[in-house]
């Protein structure tokens, strides 16, 4: 075999593992490419579930009637290449042509004409490093002994195939942990907007029912707060659900603008002065400035169920490559072990790991009597 067609073959090969996602699709190319080179035309593809430790078939091509039989390829019945690759004496560096123990039953059954002729084939090792991934077979009615061309050739598409089928591979895991991520996400999104919502409104109508006998218009200016929260909120919710937008409240507002505000509402509902000092940003992501904005609002929803504060300060600034954010009180504080052993943690959990998903960390000081600070600190880089 002459250097330009093992070339063409390579890339043949390549071209097909990286011109679908399905894992399938590409490995069926495959096939057919591999069987072309060696004048064959059957052949399948076993891989090894790396959870279950089971083999499965995960790619064909022109089966015979007596393999299309599932029972026959997914049942128990002993299979020598298999048995040969986990005991580790099937390699890409020993490729060679075996008796499927598959189709052997064939023959002495006289179900030859199901065999469609076929009695051996190549199997091809899969592997990625040293990781062992799966088995291609191919075959044909007229068999033939491998040149040492073709086995090198087999042996550097098998590492081809291998190396396809972990990409694959750490693609889906990438895709489940960005699942999962955005799940968490999501949970905390509805966490922010309903938890966060419902205890202003609570207060509201708690401060309302005081003042129904003594204060009847400061009870309906609470009431009629607490109805504008619970449309604002549910409206912040429906798009967290979504997932279409960030907070209402940063809606065309630069992060320092959506703060001040948000310091606002706060002096509004509790009575409790809070202060902002910021540095206005150009270029940040919609990304930062929502989660930033968040971490804000959880700390501010802390501050107003248990610190009893008298003051508040919001700090926005640029420090380096890094964006500093930290929410200040005054108030009776608390012991961070305990709340964390408390399985409350007083939001901290989804704090943390907004700060963490922006590539941040998210640092808290606070000790009973001598108020709480929550600085969350992230790297420009990540807007």
């Amino acid at each position: 075999m002459n250097a330009d067609r093992e070339l063409g073959i390579v890339n043949a090969v390549a071209e097909a593992l990286n011109s679908s996602r399905d894992v399938r699709q590409a490995l069926e190319r495959t096939l057919s490419l591999v069987a072309d080179l060696l004048g064959l035309r059957t052949g399948w593809v076993w891989l090894l579930d790396q959870q279950t430790g089971r083999f499965y078939a995960a790619a064909e091509r022109e089966m015979p009637p007596y393999l299309q039989e599932r029972v026959r390829m997914a049942g128990r019945r002993r299979c020598w290449c298999i048995d040969d690759f986990r005991d580790g004496a099937l390699t890409p560096t020993n490729i060679d042509v075996i008796e499927c123990s598959r189709l052997e039953p064939a023959f002495r059954s006289k179900s030859a004409a199901l065999a469609a002729g076929l009695r051996y084939h190549a199997s091809i090792p899969l592997y990625f490093q040293d990781k062992p991934l799966g088995i291609m077979n191919v075959t044909g009615p007229e068999w033939r002994k491998l040149t040492g061309d073709e086995l090198r050739l087999l042996s550097t598409i098998a590492y081809q195939v291998g190396m396809a089928i972990e990409r694959a591979r750490l693609a889906e895991d990438a895709m489940g942990l960005a699942r999962a991520e955005e799940r968490a996400r999501l949970a905390r999104e509805i966490h922010d907007t309903l938890a966060q919502g419902l205890t202003a409104i609570a207060l509201n109508i708690e401060g309302a029912m005081h003042r129904l006998q003594t204060h009847p218009d400061e009870a309906r200016e609470r009431l009629q707060r607490a109805l504008a929260m619970a449309r604002e909120n549910l409206e912040d919710a429906r798009r967290s659900v979504l997932d279409l937008r960030g907070p209402a409240q940063l809606e065309g507002k630069p992060l320092a603008e959506a703060l001040a505000g948000l310091a606002r509402a706060f002096t509004s509902d509790t009575g409790v002065p809070a202060a902002v000092e910021s540095v206005h940003l150009d270029g940040l992501s919609p990304r930062i400035e929502s989660e930033l904005f968040r971490i804000a609002q959880e700390a501010l929803t802390n501050v107003r169920t248990h610190a009893h504060a008298h003051r508040v300060q919001i700090v926005l600034r640029r420090r380096g490559a890094a964006l500093s954010l930290s929410v200040r009180d005054d108030g009776q504080g608390f012991s961070l072990k305990a709340s964390t052993h408390s399985g409350d943690g007083h939001g901290l959990i989804g704090m943390r790991e907004r700060a963490r998903l922006l590539g941040g960390r998210l640092e808290i000081r606070s000790t009973p009597g001598h108020g709480t600070r929550v600085t969350a600190r992230v790297p420009l880089e990540s807007a």
